[in-house]
């Protein structure tokens, strides 16, 4: 009786090392990090959450293995001061690694912000708005513009960029190519990393679209240019298909495009700052539409950076007779097939106070 119970503890006290032992294995294992590939991944800790709330987060985003074992390595280490903000971690680091960074808080090396770009704008406001809120000034965005070696590696990466973008005649190389959204990235981030982002999500764009586009009588080029001017000249589907009828049709004729968001782009006036002067408008310059100079042709490049809806506007047009449009106070443009019915348009608008005047 006495051999069999001591066999049973033995039994006992062989299972517990064992579950012991499995439960060391687990716990040092799930410690480790997810993948020994470096994959930035953003993240929020939001004010107020507990180490279990953070365990669930991290393990959502693939950057833990086992929220349990992270919750069990903040309470034997007392952990309890994880800061609130945004992140961006790595699926290569280790939990005692996420922690620290969780710790030293936003403003850290890891520290993220969100860049808003937005449609219609060009590439000097593209230049304040990321020396105001990364690491990075407004000359290290120029200086971006103009490195050739850069510009040649995208060239060499993306099917829907060529030697068009260093021509000398243009003013930024990269207008127009750089898709207009919401990007997170780090605040230490470079102006490259920034202008990566923004062109992959340009090809993501175009991608669905390609085959149509290389079957057009246009280059990428010439249909980003366009898509510029009908993104400053209408605000909604329909108008922008008649923008670029108007745009086509006047081309075809020889004319001149005639549009003032060319005239401020290429004098480097922001529109509503002020009216036109004349000798602004007779200006010669290759990204001056209103120039008898330019006539049958688009700027030498894009003049901002355009929403799908005006690239597709560029890519679909409408088949209209329309030679010209003007828009209203409330963004409303009206479209005319002759100088005679452009000006009974533009009667209409100051008899009705519809016309747009500087103050």
């Amino acid at each position: 009786m006495k051999k069999k119970l001591i066999i049973i503890i033995g039994v006992i006290i062989s299972i517990i090392i064992l579950a012991i032992i499995f439960a060391v294995i687990f716990y040092s294992t799930n410690l480790k990090s997810v993948s020994n590939v470096s994959e930035d991944v953003p993240i929020t800790i939001n004010s107020g959450a507990t180490s279990s709330d953070i365990g669930i987060l991290l393990k959502e985003k693939d950057l833990i293995r086992n929220e349990v074992a992270f919750k069990i390595y903040t309470k034997l280490n007392r952990i309890n001061n994880m800061q609130a903000g945004d992140y961006i971690l790595n699926k290569n680091m280790n939990v005692s690694e996420i922690i620290s960074s969780l710790q030293e808080g936003p403003d850290s090396k890891n520290a993220t912000v969100n860049l808003t770009f937005l449609e219609g704008k060009n590439m000097r406001w593209v230049a304040k708005l990321i020396s105001q809120s990364t690491n990075n000034t407004e000359d290290d965005v120029y200086n971006t513009l103009k490195d050739e070696s850069y510009l040649n590696s995208l060239i060499n990466k993306y099917w829907f960029i060529n030697d068009e973008i260093k021509n000398k005649d243009i003013y930024y190389s990269l207008e127009g190519y750089l898709f207009p959204d919401t990007y997170n990235v780090k605040k230490d981030a470079s102006v490259q990393d920034i202008f990566d982002l923004m062109i992959e999500q340009m090809s993501n764009k175009l991608e669905p679209y390609r085959n149509e586009i290389e079957n057009k009588n246009i280059s990428v080029h010439k249909l980003l240019t366009a898509a510029s001017i009908i993104e400053l000249e209408a605000s909604n589907s329909e108008d922008r298909k008649n923008v670029a009828s108007v745009i086509y049709n006047r081309i075809s004729k020889n004319m001149s495009i005639g549009s003032d968001v060319t005239t401020y782009y290429a004098i480097k006036v922001d529109m509503g700052e002020r009216d036109l002067k004349q000798s602004e408008i007779n200006l010669v310059n290759p990204y001056n539409t209103r120039s008898s100079s330019m006539n049958g042709k688009l700027p030498v490049g894009p003049i901002a950076m355009c929403s799908l809806d005006s690239i597709l506007a560029a890519l679909y047009p409408n088949t209209t007779n329309y030679l010209y449009f003007v828009a209203d106070i409330n963004k409303k443009v009206y479209f005319a097939e002759n100088s005679e019915g452009h000006q009974k348009n533009i009667d209409y608008l100051k008899k009705n106070n519809l016309w747009y005047t500087y103050d």
